[in-house]
């Protein structure tokens, strides 16, 4: 377990956060620019003397009222930011020796594996200067790596990079997260990002926390920020049960991973994963409609029947969000206050939901 307790006060801007964050998986601190996200993770570092105290598990890295501050040197972290800021000088694999001979000889990690998880190989005898922005973004997270962290910290890694560099490196950032049980508190403010990777959510504004959980719980808040705009919408862990070879579509298991058959099933695009695969699912409220029964003749082959939980304002007058709940899985849906009025939708009402597009996040 993660635990921070910190405060900051500068002009304009004050930090007071308390966080419980899990020895495992990666908790995305998410907010607007200048919400404080960055500096809570340089506190975690020991990078920011913030007042308070910062604990990994047993080991105590600040107490302010004991006196205790372990400088950022003796903290076993691993931290990467938006440059690789790779020694130049170095080649790649100069660049992973250095990590390991600061770590020292206890705490030093093989480096076979990780070259392999993230498929640099073929770039150790190259320069920074000659390495892709991709490239060497993965680099930078070897390194990281290589010094054996307890705690690694990523501060906005795919910010410089444009999409298909992005597209490049989040495969990657996917295998590290589930091969490796090192916490990771990752920083951004692209919710895109977050839905793919995060296991846990910390919504940050004003140098506060708003929420922190399950990425699925936060996510289906129709209180939040994250509930607005184009981006609303769901994730869900599922399972890969069945692939229509006629069809080139896959039928996925969500939610309740403990039972035979899930929650529900959902039909997407056949991404040619195994049966069996684990996948995450996002479904955006645009792509969900409602109806007081199942209906015929339509070209929407996932409905699921549920019942209304919530109902809230959207970013338009014209518009609410509908929060329904499907086995113990949320969905959301976007629809008109007219529609929702002409349905008679209330919390406690049964209804199908009608899931038009399911995007597969691998």
């Amino acid at each position: 377990m993660i635990d921070a307790t910190l405060g900051l006060a500068r002009p304009g801007f004050t930090l007071d956060v308390s966080l419980s964050l899990p020895a495992r998986g990666v908790s995305a601190l998410f907010g607007p620019s200048g919400c404080g996200k960055t500096t809570v993770l340089r506190a975690l570092a020991g990078l920011t003397r913030a007042a308070g105290r910062v604990a990994l598990g047993d080991e105590v890295w600040q107490d302010d009222a004991h006196g205790i501050f372990v400088p950022t040197h003796r903290r076993a972290i691993g931290y990467v930011i938006q440059e690789a800021a790779l020694f130049p000088h170095l080649t790649v694999q100069g660049n992973l020796d250095y990590a390991r001979r600061r770590a020292g000889g206890g705490r030093a990690v093989a480096l076979a594996p990780l070259i392999d998880l993230l498929g640099i190989g073929p770039l150790l005898t190259r320069r920074p200067d000659t390495l892709s922005g991709g490239e060497r973004q993965r680099v930078a997270i070897a390194r990281a790596l290589a010094g054996a962290p307890r705690l690694v910290l990523m501060d906005e890694p795919l910010a410089a990079l444009d999409a298909a560099r992005k597209a490049e490196v989040l495969p990657y950032l996917e295998r590290l997260h589930a091969e490796l049980a090192i916490p990771v508190v990752y920083v951004s403010h692209a919710l895109d990002e977050v839905a793919r990777l995060a296991h846990d959510l910390v919504l940050m504004d004003a140098g506060r926390v708003v929420a922190a959980g399950p990425l699925a719980d936060v996510m289906a808040r129709l209180d939040l920020p994250t509930a607005r705009g184009e981006s609303a919408g769901v994730v869900l862990d599922a399972v890969v049960a069945e692939r229509d070879a006629t069809w080139q579509l896959a039928r996925l298991h969500v939610g309740a991973p403990a039972a035979k058959d899930g929650d529900f099933t959902l039909w997407a695009r056949d991404h040619g994963l195994p049966v069996g695969r684990a996948v995450r699912v996002r479904l955006l409220a645009r792509d969900v409609s409602l109806a007081r029964a199942p209906q015929t003749g339509t070209s929407i082959g996932n409905q699921l029947r549920g019942t209304v939980e919530a109902i809230a304002d959207d970013e338009h007058p014209a518009l609410a969000l509908v929060r329904v709940r499907v086995g113990t899985s949320p969905v959301v849906a976007r629809l008109t206050r007219r529609s929702a009025h002409a349905l008679g939708l209330a919390p406690g009402l049964p209804v199908w939901a009608q899931v038009k597009t399911v995007a597969l996040m691998e």
